[in-house]
């Protein structure tokens, strides 16, 4: 017997395990494009990086393979809501057992069930497996697979950015590696590969599988005054049927739009992060049992919401990016009906965003750290760092990351730092690590300005914002603003139009190198113009006519 043949009669038969196993413990009559494929691989002992559309069935991917395998399913979860409603489900579906250890919870309660074999799902967050002694049980568990969900968290270059998971990639390693899946929504080419190099997933299987959603219509509503915008946005949500959500910039705001609702008849509720947790899990119980009309929040609203009928989503400002702005509205049509994302936009509002973005590293406080881990013998416990800082926790994490970027610092698995750079003084790691930091800041400059890209363009805003993730679109959607209005032109159209953006030296997708700014990936391409993802700079869109001297396509 061949090889292949071999190879296809061992998937073959895993692939009909997983789909028994998926309809006799949770109904589900058949898998979607990309989850039996991601299931099957975790199967072998494979390392998987899942990247599907918001509401295509993530959490399956490691729910149906755990059935299956020896041992707990470990996962990894930033919102305490978000671990109580898969527990509250996979009990409901009596699979296996399932347990959440987090601050709500007794932690050693959780831990024992695990050990005991009598929990096959455990849920938590980054920062309670940046414990010693909860990874240390849980690898007396030996667990059978490990899942990253909200992955692009990881990612310094992600738009999510979350200190605490960029030390998963050692948890991993003190678990004894089983099979990981990282999975997440929203995740350009550089967020994918800071995620694959992060975790130290080993030769991972990467499936995208797309970033479409043809049920939400597209919009954006231009306007030169603030209180014309307003007034708009109040009116748009009052008048639509079904469940809302509204999302702006400040806390204030999420009050006056949602009693601006409430004045009308609407059933409206702000939400924000500064609100009693009591509070906020009030607004999201309301939301998830369809007794409120609109919720108005900021961005603290976010991951882990998962209602299926979601009619509309607003936003009064353009959020910080077009990875931001994607996630969000992927709340909007879960359940495979019509849904409409709109967009009310001013461009002083990109201001405010610029405003949030501006903060950088203190060099005085990354050389303050390095120093000191440097003149002390062996290690620092982090917490007593911070203490003789007076900082945060929250706040020396991000310096520390920084300088463990610039090959300065390791941060032990008990969260202790050693200062490891041999010939490196401190002087020279916060300069390195400041440099990372503005780095950083630049990639995030070129969101916003993406961000403005998407909001004026006359093209297809559904191919903009496909081609911002290195998809390539034909054509126009035909449920978009801009195409229902005519603005958009058919590319095919054009003078001079590419007849496919996959192809030639600036295809999409396609590896180059710049004269100043380096290495970069072509993520979109227009008749006269690419858009390239640069490590160094971010986004920046550049004339095709310009750049034969400073822009070369690399040969592979």
């Amino acid at each position: 017997m061949g090889l292949g043949i071999a190879l296809k009669r061992r998937f073959g038969r895993r692939g009909r395990r997983l789909r028994a196993t998926a309809r006799r413990r949770f109904g589900w009559r058949a898998l979607r494009p990309g989850q039996q494929e991601a299931m099957e691989h975790l199967l072998a002992g494979r390392d998987v990086l899942l990247v599907m559309p918001t509401g295509a069935g993530k959490s399956a991917v490691y729910q149906v393979p755990a059935q299956l395998l020896d041992g707990p399913a470990i996962v990894v979860s930033p919102l305490i809501a978000l671990q109580r409603d898969q527990v509250t489900g996979l009990l409901k579906a009596d699979a296996g057992g399932a347990v959440a250890v987090n601050s709500t919870t007794s932690v050693e309660a959780g831990l024992e069930l695990v050990t005991a074999g009598e929990a096959g799902f455990v849920f938590l967050s980054p920062e309670q497996l940046a414990k010693t002694e909860v990874v240390e049980r849980l690898a007396r568990a030996r667990p059978s697979l490990i899942a990253i969900d909200e992955a692009h968290c990881v990612s310094s270059w992600g738009h999510d950015f979350r200190p605490d998971y960029r030390r998963l990639g050692k948890v991993i390693e003190r678990l004894g590696h089983p099979p990981v899946v990282a999975l997440t929504a929203t995740a350009a080419p550089n967020v994918r590969e800071d995620i694959v190099a992060s975790l130290g997933l080993a030769d991972p299987v990467e499936i995208v599988r797309g970033f479409d959603r043809p049920n939400i219509t597209l919009e954006v509503r231009r306007f030169v005054r603030e209180e014309d915008k307003r007034r708009a946005l109040i009116s748009y949500a009052a008048g639509r049927p079904g469940l809302g959500l509204v999302y702006v910039a400040t806390r204030k705001e999420t009050e006056e739009y949602a009693a601006a609702l409430a004045g009308l008849g609407r059933r409206a509720e702000p939400y924000h992060g500064g609100m009693r947790t009591s509070e906020r899990t009030r607004v999201q119980e309301l939301f998830t049992a369809g007794d409120v009309d609109t919720v108005v929040a900021t961005s603290a609203f976010g991951m882990g919401i998962d209602s299926p009928d979601v009619r509309y989503v607003l936003h009064a400002e353009p959020p910080e990016s077009p990875d931001a702005y994607y996630q969000e509205i992927g709340r909007a049509g879960r359940d495979g009906a019509p849904a409409s994302a709109v967009l009310f936009y001013r461009q002083e509002d990109l201001g405010l965003r610029r405003f949030f973005a501006g903060g950088r590293a203190d060099r005085e406080a990354l050389l303050r750290v390095a120093t000191l881990v440097r003149e002390h013998a062996g290690t620092v416990p982090a917490r007593e760092l911070a203490a003789l800082l007076g900082v945060t926790t929250s706040h020396l994490t991000r310096l520390v990351n920084l300088l463990e970027q610039a090959g300065a610092l390791t941060a032990t698995g008990a969260g202790d730092l050693r200062y490891t750079a041999r010939g490196l003084t401190p002087e020279h790691a916060a300069e390195r690590a400041a440099a990372l930091d503005e780095t950083r800041h630049r990639v995030d400059e070129s969101r916003i300005e993406m961000m403005r890209g998407y909001a004026e363009t006359r093209g297809c805003r559904r191919r903009f914002l496909l081609e911002y993730f290195g998809e390539p679109y034909a054509g126009r959607c035909g449920s978009c603003d801009t195409c229902h209005g005519g603005a958009a032109p058919e590319p095919d159209a054009e003078p001079d139009a590419e007849p496919d953006a996959g192809t030639g030296p600036f295809a999409v997708q396609a590896k180059v190198t710049h004269k100043t700014w380096g290495p970069g990936t072509v993520m979109r391409r227009e008749p006269d113009r690419i858009t390239v993802l640069f490590d160094t700079v971010g986004y920046r869109t550049l004339s095709l006519a310009a750049v034969k001297d400073v822009l070369r396509p690399e040969r592979i």
